[in-house]
């Protein structure tokens, strides 16, 4: 009976253990990346008597030593993913985790709240852990200190459409805005003289700059009306005199035409230059790209981020704060999100927990019983004792 007792102590003991399991899952309920976990309970050592038959056929009496607890399983289905308002927050969709520096410690995550720190680095937000992205295979810091401005681009080509009416004697196209090689804008206009009375289908233009000519040229065009070849393009060297470098435009008349129209609509379609920009904006992508978006509207794709998985998530223990470090045998693979059998990346969203409330009670009830059980089994023992007690105390 005494051993009951002790059988017993192992119950109430190991149940309040399993109780702590179950108030850490409850207790992470809302915390993101957090994955539950659950408390593995083992029998104890038996002890074996022979019944005292000389039958070898016959079982032994076997007398159990009461439970003890194994180890803590890791459940890793992915969470519920949900919306934020963060432009660094990812969730991973499938396979992977985050890779995080913490202080020279390789650290996994399934919490992607990610910020970008004085220095440049992207990290976590709530610890400044610093994240890994990936290049060429390999695992690189993700730093975009260097790229917090975006350097000016002199317009190298000015592309025009629509028509010029072979009626009009001239055509001024005004205000076509061209950057120089400092990312000062300059407007300009072109004007475009009609020629074909000389020359069959020619047009001659200057290119103007508060009225002064910069620059000149011509365009040839086929009975067709559309331009002939060698004549769809003219360069023109401008210099701006202002500092900047004199720098190479070419206007692209390859999508413009020339017929007997009602009148010239010839436009600017688009240029490919602009000013400095600072940075304004940065974000992640699906794949995993940050993308940096700057004050002239140019959009930079920088560092892509890096996941990995494992082909035995039981080599993985949690450390606390959402990370877990790798302790046991397995394989890693390292690549981009959608590489390898890895996930991709749901933007501006976040993994929460994988906490199933409701099993989590239902456990707890079996947890509860167990242990008024258990009690059950001390108080019995107890009064057994008691019983012996009182039979010797009436001889």
């Amino acid at each position: 009976m005494l051993d009951s007792i002790y059988i017993g102590m192992t119950g109430l003991t190991n149940f309040s253990k399993g109780l702590t399991a179950i108030g850490n899952n409850v207790a992470n309920l809302n915390t993101v990346g957090f994955k539950g976990s659950e408390l593995n309970f083992l029998d104890l050592y038996y002890r074996y008597s022979d019944s005292g038959s000389n039958d070898q056929q016959s079982s032994p009496y076997a007398q159990g030593g009461g439970v003890s607890v194994g180890s803590t399983s890791m459940r890793f289905e992915a969470g519920q993913v949900s919306q934020t308002s963060n432009d660094l927050d990812v969730a991973i969709d499938g396979n992977g985790f985050f890779i995080l520096n913490q202080d020279g410690k390789t650290l996994y995550t399934r919490a992607g709240q990610f910020t970008v720190d004085d220095a440049g680095y992207l990290t976590c937000r709530d610890d400044g852990a610093q994240v890994y992205g990936v290049s060429g295979g390999s695992l690189v810091e993700i730093n975009i200190g260097g790229q917090r401005s975006n350097a000016p681009h002199a317009t190298a080509t000015v592309n025009l459409q629509n028509s010029l009416s072979v009626t009009d004697t001239s055509f001024d196209v005004s205000n076509i805005t061209v950057y120089d090689t400092l990312g000062m804008a300059h407007q300009l206009t072109l004007h475009i003289v009609n020629d074909t009375a000389n020359t069959s289908g020619r047009w001659t233009f200057d290119l103007l700059e508060n009225s002064a000519t910069v620059g000149s040229g011509e365009i040839l065009y086929s009975g067709e009306g559309v331009p002939l070849a060698g004549y769809e393009t003219v360069s023109v060297t401008y210099d701006p005199k202002n500092g900047a470098t004199a720098s190479q435009i070419t206007f692209d008349f390859s999508k413009t035409n020339s017929y007997s129209s009602a009148g010239s609509s010839l436009s600017v379609a688009s240029q490919d230059g602009y000013a400095a920009g600072f940075l304004i904006k940065t974000a992640i992508d699906t794949d995993g790209n940050l993308i940096l978006s700057y004050s002239n509207g140019q959009t930079v794709n920088s560092q892509q981020l890096a996941l990995a998985w494992f082909d035995n998530l039981a080599a993985l223990q949690s450390e606390g704060g959402k990370r877990f470090t790798v302790l046991g045998e397995t394989r890693r693979i390292v690549g981009a999100p959608g590489e390898l059998s890895l996930g991709k990346l749901k933007t501006a969203s976040v993994e929460l927990s994988n906490v199933d409330l409701a099993k989590e009670f239902s456990n707890l009830i079996i947890i509860q019983r167990g242990y008024q059980a258990s009690s059950q089994i001390l108080s019995a023992a107890n009064e057994m004792i008691q019983q012996l007690g009182d039979i010797r105390g009436k001889r």
